[in-house]
């Protein structure tokens, strides 16, 4: 099974048929998915596409979460000590913020040890590492 961490611009791209990268991530699931497919993401990805996507597209989404289209993630609030620091790290380093919703996927990849992630933030996720030093593999 090959798990596969889900950020929030693909998880809309998925299900606007209208969004520029619909194709891509409908592609790319449908190709990963007969070889055994976990996706996984956290509530602030979910709670950010749930925003962006317009009815029916948003109840389509979390129906598909639901049964299990995608593994949901909680976090403790301990774990906000966390984030914050590695969101002010990436803020100051690069003038450039890292927010909640890839804060919440940089602890997912820490916590489980996925480092390969859906996401269409390219220039984000290629400046972040892990405290191993590892880089995120982007699809």
């Amino acid at each position: 099974m090959r798990s596969v961490l889900l950020d929030t611009g693909p998880l809309v791209a998925l299900f606007a048929t209208d969004d520029k990268h619909h194709a891509r991530f409908d592609a790319l699931v449908l190709a990963l998915a007969p070889k055994g497919l976990h996706l996984v993401t956290t509530w602030p990805c979910v709670v950010e596409a749930a925003y962006l996507l317009p009815p029916p597209q948003r109840f389509e989404m979390l129906q598909w979460i639901g049964i299990g289209g995608a593994a949901v993630y909680p976090f403790d609030p301990r774990h906000l000590g966390d984030m914050v620091k590695w969101m002010q790290r990436y803020t100051e380093r690069n003038k450039r913020e890292m927010d909640f919703a890839d804060a919440s996927l940089y602890w997912l990849a820490v916590e489980s040890g996925i480092t390969e992630i859906m996401t269409v933030d390219v220039n984000d996720f290629s400046r972040y590492r892990l405290p191993d030093g590892r880089a995120f593999a982007l699809l």
